[in-house]
């Protein structure tokens, strides 16, 4: 079934290796209620191999959420996204844009924008199998093969096979002799060609991806583009999200503080803790919420050295608060 009408996520925060994890997106949702949130790319074959729970199990209150799945058999992707389907999740998102030589190996990720039609036959699988919206997020392109006329040839011929949202990081990757942390920030921005594919393709929902870390930056982009991906920012300064429903959406609920996000975390943290999950696994997604603030080193020293010890629990972090707000009033007097 094609999805032609997909919700209205205006930002959404990227999938991360060894980032997304549940405890990242629970701790996003505390901030932003409407935003899109993803899981970190999952092999099809770990899913329907691997142990199903310890991938795909997530709390309700992280919805909505959408799975990132790498692999290029369209069979095994339509029973995955039928497993991902009857789990829970919002939305499906087949990756077209990681550069890493592992995923290369598995012909998945970026070197599959070589491949329109093996990508077109892969989300028109999904799409039969599923009733919830089947994505792609992709590069501007690959090596050599990166002019505005091939990335629009790609996304032609996906479309027609049902994807309506694609979601485009505006650099183009580099298969070999880039790492994919340089692939993040060595090929230049080109967000023109976003913006043309937009304007060449109105019916479809167009998602920009790449370098926008402020709110306005995101408000920019509006209405060149229909929604904004953004990624490491919420990594380096989580606090970010707390701004986005009401700056971004028009909500009116009051922008919590970030103590008060602290606050709303620590029920969590004592119910993992309780599940032998150790505190630093859950608190380094907060790390920087001090980020640019006074205080901030002792806030991330005192959680660093003494998190990853087994009994940590809340009380760890109300003191780290109390040894920052002691330090930011000793300053002052």
């Amino acid at each position: 079934m094609v999805i032609t009408s997909p919700p209205p996520y205006l930002v959404s925060v990227a999938p991360m290796m060894d980032y997304s994890d549940r405890h990242f997106r629970y701790i996003m949702r505390q901030m932003t209620k409407k935003s899109l949130l993803y899981t970190e790319m999952i092999n099809s074959q770990a899913i329907i191999h691997g142990d199903r729970p310890k991938l795909l199990n997530f709390s309700p209150a992280e919805k909505p959420v959408a799975i990132q799945l790498g692999g290029d058999n369209p069979q095994q992707l339509a029973e995955c996204a039928k497993i991902v389907e009857d789990w829970g999740y919002d939305e499906i998102n087949l990756n077209v844009g990681c550069p890493s030589a592992r995923v290369q190996s598995g012909n998945f990720g970026a070197c599959l924008m070589a491949q329109p039609h093996k990508v077109a036959q892969c989300i028109a699988a999904m799409n039969q199998a599923v009733n919830i919206p089947v994505t792609v997020k992709h590069r501007i392109g690959i090596d050599d093969q990166d002019s505005y006329e091939q990335m629009a040839n790609f996304v032609k011929i996906v479309a027609q096979a049902g994807c309506q949202r694609f979601v485009v990081h505006a650099r183009k990757a580099w298969l070999q002799g880039l790492s994919p942390k340089e692939n993040r920030h060595i090929p230049p921005l080109r967000y023109e060609d976003v913006y043309r594919l937009k304007r060449d393709f109105p019916h479809l929902i167009i998602e920009i991806n790449g370098g926008i870390t402020t709110l306005e930056q995101i408000k920019a982009q509006f209405p060149l583009v229909d929604g904004v991906m953004i990624g490491r920012v919420a990594c380096d300064n989580p606090y970010l999200l707390a701004s986005i429903d009401q700056e971004i959406y028009g909500d009116d609920t009051p922008i919590p503080t970030r103590e008060e996000v602290i606050e709303s975390v620590l029920d969590y943290v004592d119910f993992w803790g309780d599940r032998h999950v150790k505190l630093n696994s859950i608190m380094r997604h907060l790390l920087q919420i001090f980020a640019g603030q006074p205080g901030t080193k002792i806030w991330k020293r005192h959680l660093t050295e003494n998190g990853y010890n087994p009994e940590a629990n809340s009380q760890l972090v109300r003191e780290a608060l109390a040894l920052r707000e002691s330090k930011i009033t000793n300053s002052i007097y």
